[in-house]
């Protein structure tokens, strides 16, 4: 249980919801935005003074049962329940170090795939594994350190991100608040793991951004659908993104395709036939 974390976490959640959310009257002598303590308390079915210990670090691990009634009345999407129960020490941690080893199916399978840039992620964000196409329409990582593969360090401590420096992608501050939800979860699920804490610790220090909204505790992150590059040499290419979840490992398989016969497609086919080598590099 992670008492100082589920305090700021409780906390955050309360402040961001209106009486009115609730169904009950706003009121006019609110000094504090949000729910009032004794209200969620009263909304979960529990004492105000075991909730304000929670949101104080003071108190004992809460009941699956407090937890399920503090979800419903702080109204809670399922991630961030998720992300509640895993800060109380009820659902399971991964505890140890976050996985950095491919499996060697899904590194065949990148190679194999037709007219589609792949990636692997790691939990803290580092580009794990790519194809050529990958490589080409990003960058050729085998270049790069493992720090330089990292998008998380790339969105937020690169000099140039907001000039193209993250590949020319078009929803970078979409990307920033992704990266900082994505990693809340991974610190929250591998609270040994020195690389966590310290991608994170150096993403605090570096980036006011980060740092702000990293104090926001949000959790829930939603799925980016559509990118656009904004490439060096073939242009603006527009892609579907899917992103596929390898469980076993806690890592993502990110896919870019364009729908068979559009200018995007044809762009990536160019981008494939050119390969990394003939794509000048970005830096």
């Amino acid at each position: 249980m992670d008492q100082h974390e589920l305090g700021a976490f409780l906390r955050s959640r309360r402040e961001r919801l209106a009486p009115t959310d609730v169904g009950l009257p706003a009121g006019s002598r609110r000094r504090t935005p949000g729910l009032r303590r004794e209200e969620v308390a009263v909304l979960a079915h529990i004492s105000t003074e075991y909730y304000v210990r929670l949101e104080q670090a003071r108190a004992p691990r809460p009941s699956a049962e407090v937890l399920a009634g503090i979800a419903a009345a702080l109204r809670l999407t399922a991630a961030e329940s998720a992300h509640l129960h895993l800060l109380a020490g009820v659902a399971p941690r991964l505890g140890g170090l976050h996985a950095r080893e491919v499996r060697p199916s899904i590194a065949a399978l990148l190679a194999r795939l037709p007219g589609t840039a792949g990636i692997v992620l790691s939990a803290t964000f580092e580009v794990l594994a790519w194809n050529d196409l990958a490589a080409a329409l990003m960058e050729d990582f085998a270049d790069l350190s493992p720090d330089g593969r990292n998008l998380a360090r790339r969105a937020f401590l690169a000099p140039d991100v907001t000039a193209g420096g993250l590949f020319g992608v078009s929803d970078v501050a979409e990307f920033r608040h992704h990266v900082v939800m994505r990693l809340r979860t991974t610190a929250a699920r591998y609270p040994d793991d020195p690389a966590v804490a310290r991608l994170v610790g150096d993403l605090r220090a570096g980036s006011a951004d980060f740092a702000r909204l990293w104090e926001r505790h949000d959790v829930h992150a939603a799925p980016t659908l559509r990118k656009t590059f904004h490439h060096r040499v073939v242009g603006d290419v527009t892609v579907d993104c899917d992103a596929l979840l390898l469980d076993d490992r806690d890592q993502h398989l990110v896919l870019y395709s364009a729908a068979e016969g559009s200018p995007d497609a044809d762009a990536l086919t160019l981008l494939g036939l050119l390969g990394a080598q003939g794509v000048p590099s970005p830096r």
